[in-house]
């Protein structure tokens, strides 16, 4: 089956964003959705506010995910999926750090003070037996050992699952830096792949990065075949973008 997948970093609901605060922008962001209509949508930086926005707002999709905060609310890695096409079997909430069940931890050395989770999806097609994994991450956005430790628990997880998987997530890494290279290589022999590899930068920064500052830091990767990627290109009208990051698509074949 061919399934169109999304990757999207919301940005957080910061006011300091002036007109780039998210509710200027949501109803660019559902129209990036409804223009793309993918199957499954991985976001990043979904706070409270945003997640509850989102299930008023978004239709014909279900959510899973939860808060990365010890009470389980702040930014999640919120996962939509189509209702209508896709079942959930299963839905586990994991903390990247020595310690992932118990919400709210983190590594400890360069990492940031914010928890860093990933949700992982048992889904299957309703016109299809054989179910397959998603897993949505955003990694930790200062610590570069802390990166490295956290792509290494997701390829030792990842490596556990028995079936096709689908990773999506915001990695703050470019392809050269050793987390990225870590996660290729260890999960080459489940002919995991890099399905954004031809996608240029992602992360602008509502265009305040020149071309040659903006960087690629969002990924989508697959054990299935990639049949097609791009970005959602961002013309920001009056200076209002749908995010600080391009919105990712891919359509996987599994």
């Amino acid at each position: 089956m061919s399934i169109k997948i999304m990757t999207f970093n919301l940005r957080y609901d910061n006011e300091g964003d002036g007109v780039n605060y998210f509710p200027n922008r949501l109803s660019r962001i559902l129209e990036v959705i409804e223009g793309e209509k993918p199957d499954i949508i991985g976001f990043q930086e979904v706070t409270d506010n945003i997640r509850a926005t989102m299930y008023a707002s978004l239709k014909g999709y279900l959510f899973a995910g939860c808060g990365r905060d010890a009470r389980y609310h702040g930014e999640s890695m919120l996962v939509a999926y189509r209702y209508e096409s896709l079942e959930m079997i299963k839905c586990d909430n994991t903390w990247l750090s020595e310690t992932p069940s118990v919400p709210g931890s983190r590594y400890g050395g360069d990492h940031s003070g914010c928890p860093r989770m990933f949700t992982t999806l048992l889904l299957k097609h309703n016109e299809y037996d054989a179910p397959f994994y998603f897993i949505n991450t955003h990694l930790d956005h200062e610590g570069a050992n802390g990166r490295l430790l956290e792509s290494k628990q997701l390829c030792k997880a990842i490596e556990a699952l028995d079936g096709h998987i689908i990773m999506t997530g915001d990695f703050n890494a470019e392809p050269s830096a050793p987390e990225i290279k870590y996660i290729l290589t260890s999960l080459k022999s489940k002919g995991v792949i890099d399905c954004t590899s031809e996608i240029e930068p992602t992360f602008h920064n509502f265009g305040r990065l020149s071309k040659d500052e903006c960087v690629k830091i969002d990924y989508i990767f697959t054990s299935g075949k990639c049949l097609r990627s791009y970005k959602i290109e961002d013309e920001a009208p009056n200076g209002l973008y749908y995010s600080d990051h391009n919105a990712i698509v891919a359509e996987i074949e599994i």
